[in-house]
């Protein structure tokens, strides 16, 4: 039972880099309120940091995985992977619920008790309820990244179910296919920043398909590049891919970006080594990078309904910006070791104890 529990080393890279893509999604949900408008926004290729987080994840699965979860029960998979991301799921919830109720600028029309208990329900559950128009349909009205953490769960079933199962050659056509359907989508919709929405939830599904099973493929096949490039050069890639200016065809860019680019990214940042220099900086962005993003959605509503309202100065804004992304960090960091640690902790105690 002790090897089933035993934790492989962290790849500090991978942990950084997915740390930075965490804060830049932050920084885009500011910016984007900011400038509505993709091609106006220094990093209006902030969405793609998704997609990375994906083809990380496939990777991380292979690595943690695949070569214990035959001699684990499906029920014990299920309750590790609900126990890894469901708490912060709820915290999620209970953050857009007190950010929707608060809003101080918002000139949102009145919900019935009845309909919060409804989108809290759902929200902690993440069953899609987009209700809200003041919330423009979001997928998840309490906690909008919350649609990328829905198809994190469906990857994680069709691992455990499917492809730890199949063949890497098997999950290559799969890849193959959903390589195909991914660039078709980015080409009908302009870009790739659909998943999240009523009017486009289907482009989550195809975004998480070509991804998460290129990142297993590196696993799998040990696409790893060996290299002293360090975490620096890993890194600049990833922003040089965020903040890629927009052109005509944008559509292939951001297609290239994701069918190539970050998959490059995982491998390296998978055969390098991290400075000592940088390590602890790594751990803590590692660290924080999955409860910075269940948790900063609600700031960023009340940002919203701020720069809407009469009492908005422009010459704030930087410091709005950069003061909240720096203020979201310190919190995700807070509610990371006072309340998400423990509470997988006692869950992990408790159910090792009747197992």
């Amino acid at each position: 039972m002790m090897n089933i529990f035993m934790q492989k080393q962290h790849l500090l890279a991978l942990d950084g880099l997915r740390g930075m893509a965490a804060i830049a999604i932050v920084i885009f949900h500011f910016m984007e309120w900011i400038f509505p408008q993709f091609e106006d926004n220094a990093i209006g290729h902030g969405f793609l940091a998704v997609d990375f987080f994906f083809c990380l994840s496939g990777f991380v699965m292979g690595y943690a995985y695949d070569d214990r979860i035959k001699s684990m029960s499906l029920r014990h998979f299920f309750i590790l992977r609900l126990i890894r991301l469901q708490p912060l799921v709820i915290i999620g919830s209970v953050l857009g619920l007190i950010g929707l109720l608060w809003a101080p600028y918002s000139a949102a029309e009145p919900k019935s008790i009845s309909q919060y208990i409804q989108l809290f329900i759902y929200s902690i559950l993440l069953i899609p309820y987009p209700v809200l128009k003041e919330k423009a349909f979001n997928l998840f009205s309490l906690n909008a990244p919350a649609w990328s953490l829905f198809w994190e769960y469906v990857a994680n079933v069709m691992y455990a179910l499917l492809l730890v199962r199949i063949t890497a050659k098997h999950i290559f056509v799969i890849a193959a296919l959903a390589a195909v359907v991914l660039m078709y989508t980015s080409y009908s919709y302009g870009n790739l920043a659909g998943g999240w929405s009523v009017d486009n939830w289907e482009v989550g599904g195809i975004r998480l398909a070509y991804s998460f099973c290129v990142g297993l493929l590196i696993y799998r096949r040990q696409w790893i590049i060996k290299n002293r490039c360090g975490y620096l050069v890993p890194v600049l890639l990833l922003i040089s891919a965020l903040l890629m200016p927009f052109t005509s065809i944008n559509w292939l860019v951001e297609s290239l970006i994701v069918l190539i680019l970050f998959p490059f990214i995982v491998a390296l940042g998978a055969g390098t080594s991290t400075p000592k220099s940088l390590q602890s900086s790594s751990i803590f962005l590692g660290a924080i990078s999955y409860p910075l993003y269940m948790t900063h959605y609600a700031a960023i509503w009340i940002f919203g309904d701020y720069l809407q309202s009469e009492a908005v100065q422009e010459k704030h804004l930087p410091f709005i910006v950069i003061g909240g992304t720096i203020g979201l960090v310190l919190f995700a960091y807070f509610i990371m070791k006072v309340i998400d640690i423990p509470i997988r902790k006692y869950f992990t105690k408790h159910y090792l104890r009747i197992t």
